[in-house]
């Protein structure tokens, strides 16, 4: 019987018994049939006149040096999707635990883990915001955040934000998840935060310390460069995998090559400037 897990679009007709929620500022613990009760919150004065039910609450501020806890789910199910929006640096870390963890699964930068490293560089008084579109992720006008990466759990979910800048930061969020039986055979979400600034050696470790079975699904680049008409390619991706040394199992043919692109991103004599992540 289809439990409800993986759904793409060759399995949206098939039924299931999972039920489904979601967590935001407006249902913190994502209850049935509790969303938009508040009575308090960021926007009761503009919501004065509409009263109830009308976004009374639709965020959360976290103090510098303060830690939200934007989602405690217990029982079995899996994260379907996540959107975040707001004033929402890469000084804002999220963290996810699964199954009573006391190490996070997930450590990342938020802006980071959706694939935008360069959030905090954004003009807020323009408006301007490069979009990103993947099938798992997708960065949409203005500073809409998306991710659609399926992640189960067994026993309970717990999602942290914690804000380390020095001013307040304003997270609009909302965790879209089911509660259903999860299989033996599937495996728990990790993702991981690595900076090199400089560069050494010119090798950047993308991540390392990985053991038992897995599934890579995918790398997220952002490179600053530091030199005028600098070019960012070339070099090589490389994995090492089950005991590799001297030499990995994979290797590529140029940083460019890795994201998909190829020759420099020359389109017609002009550096094609783009946004993917692999």
């Amino acid at each position: 019987m289809f439990n409800g897990l993986g759904m793409h679009m060759g399995n949206l007709s098939r039924l299931s018994d999972a039920k489904t929620r979601s967590i935001s500022a407006e249902n913190f613990c994502g209850e049935k049939g509790r969303g938009a009760m508040g009575t308090q919150g960021a926007s009761a004065s503009c919501a004065r006149d509409l009263g109830e039910g009308w976004k009374v609450s639709p965020c959360i501020r976290i103090q510098p040096g303060e830690t939200a806890v934007l989602a405690e789910i217990e029982g079995e199910g899996a994260i379907q999707s996540i959107w975040c929006a707001g004033e929402l640096s890469r000084s804002t870390i999220l963290r996810c635990y699964w199954d009573n963890q006391t190490v996070p699964s997930i450590e990342v930068p938020l802006p980071d883990f959706f694939a935008f490293g360069w959030n905090h560089n954004v003009d807020d008084t323009t408006g301007r915001f490069p979009t990103l579109a993947s099938l798992p992720v997708m960065v949409a006008p203005n500073r809409g955040f998306n991710c659609f990466w399926e992640m189960p759990f067994r026993r309970g979910c717990r999602m942290t934000l914690e804000n380390r800048g020095t001013a307040a930061a304003v997270c609009y969020y909302q965790i879209n998840y089911t509660l259903t039986a999860v299989p033996e055979d599937i495996a728990y979400f990790h993702a991981q935060y690595r900076q090199s600034l400089p560069v050494e050696n010119g090798i950047h470790t993308i991540v390392d310390g990985i053991h038992g079975k897995g599934h890579y699904i995918g790398t997220a680049l952002c490179v600053g460069l530091n030199a005028a008409n600098g070019w960012w390619g070339e070099g090589e991706i490389k994995f090492y995998m089950d005991g590799d040394t001297s030499y990995p199992t994979i290797c590529g043919t140029g940083t460019e090559d890795y994201f998909l692109g190829a020759y420099n991103w020359d389109a017609e004599g002009r550096y094609g400037n783009i946004m993917w992540m692999d």
